[in-house]
Formats: C-alpha cells, sequence, structure tokens
C-alpha cells in the first residue's frame, strides 16, 4: 500500500501537480506513514528524476520549477506535522544564500533557494547587496553548512574573493562550505578565490552542496 502511495507522490511531482502532492501528503499523515519516510521514499525521487531530466534536456526550467514548488507543497505539510521549525531543523543541510554586495539580481537565486528547499536543504535568503560580514555573522547565527553567493556582474566578482579572505581572517574558514555561481562566474574563478565548489544552473547547486557537505 505504501510503495504505491510513494510512486504517486514521486509522479505528483514529476508531473507538476501541486495539488495532488498536497492531496498525497495528507493522505500518508492519515495513514500513519512516517513523514520522514514519505519524502524519502515517495517525494524526493521525484524531484531527484526532474533534476535528471533536466540535466539531460528533456525538461525545462520552467517545468523544473513548477516540480519544485509540488514538491515545496507536500514537504511544508509534512514537515508541520514533524513540527520543524527554520532554523532548528537538526541533521538538515542548511544553507545561507544571497546576491553579494553591489548585486541587486534575484531571479537565478530565488531559482536555486527554490530548488535547494525541494530538495530538503533548509536555505536562509538573505537577500541582495549582501556585505560580507553580514555572510558571516549569519552563518554563525543559523550554524549554517553551506555560504552561497550569487554575483551576475564582473564588477562584483570580488565580493567572493572578498568573502573568502574575510573567513580567513576571522578563523571562520574551515567552518562553512563555500560555493559560488551567477552569470560571469566560472569554475577557474572558484578554484583561484579557494571556494569550495561552483555551480552553473540551479540544478548543480543542489548536486553539488550534497557533495561538499559529505
Amino acid at each position: 500500500m505504501n510503495d504505491s502511495l510513494f510512486e504517486k507522490a514521486a509522479n505528483a511531482v514529476l508531473e507538476g501537480e501541486m495539488n495532488k502532492s498536497k492531496e498525497i501528503a495528507q493522505k500518508s499523515i492519515d495513514q500513519g506513514i512516517d513523514p520522514l519516510k514519505m519524502i524519502e521514499k515517495g517525494f524526493s525521487p521525484g524531484i531527484a528524476e526532474a533534476g535528471r531530466l533536466f540535466d539531460r534536456g528533456e525538461l525545462f526550467l520552467p517545468q523544473l520549477m513548477t516540480c519544485a514548488d509540488a514538491m515545496k507543497a507536500a514537504t511544508n505539510i509534512l514537515n508541520q506535522t514533524l513540527g520543524n521549525e527554520p532554523g532548528n531543523n537538526e541533521g538538515v543541510i542548511k544553507v545561507i544564500l544571497g546576491s553579494v554586495e553591489g548585486d541587486l539580481h534575484d531571479i537565478g537565486k530565488g531559482i536555486v533557494a527554490s530548488l535547494l528547499e525541494a530538495n530538503g536543504i533548509e536555505v536562509i535568503d538573505l537577500g541582495t547587496d549582501v556585505p560580507v560580514d553580514k555572510f558571516a555573522s549569519k552563518a554563525q547565527e543559523f550554524e549554517v553548512d553551506v555560504i552561497g553567493t550569487s554575483s551576475l556582474l564582473t564588477t562584483t566578482m570580488k565580493e567572493t574573493e572578498k568573502l573568502e579572505n574575510y573567513l580567513k581572517e576571522k578563523g571562520l574558514r574551515n567552518k562553512f562550505k563555500t560555493i559560488v555561481g551567477g552569470a560571469p562566474v566560472t569554475e577557474r574563478w572558484a578554484k583561484k578565490i579557494g571556494a569550495d565548489a561552483y555551480a552553473e544552473n540551479a540544478n548543480e547547486a543542489v548536486s553539488k552542496i550534497f557533495e561538499i557537505t559529505q
């Protein structure tokens, strides 16, 4: 019985059916299925498959985001049962995201945040125009695992290097993993400044964050 519901959950996410995902989440609660198991065996395989299809060019970004919305709608219901509160989820990967100081671009970062959350990663979004000291202080406050920065302008790329240096100066670099992204940012730049990872797109950000937090 559970296997059938798990399969329906995965399909609902893969098809981007938000209402159906919510119905299945509630049904699983009514049937007494462990919410964590429902996420792990039901909804998560759906968003994982959506990510694979996106990587192969068989799914486009608007469709991927619809899948992410369906996943988030379901997990929101299940998380209420678990009593999860932002910043207080033991064992969950926590990520701080923000566009660096001088950069007001928000759309790409928002897509990354949505997809991370859909994959069960807790996101603290600091918004745009975030100075390096705020990244550092909030990372400590929320005890995050990863600091993610977005830079959409070549003129603001230097802020990602500034953050790496700031973390080293404050003796914090070993406490957090860092990941960088944005149109002008490259793998080469990430290696040059000493970041732990570079992500070309939102789906890659998910896999890279799982990779560097293992």
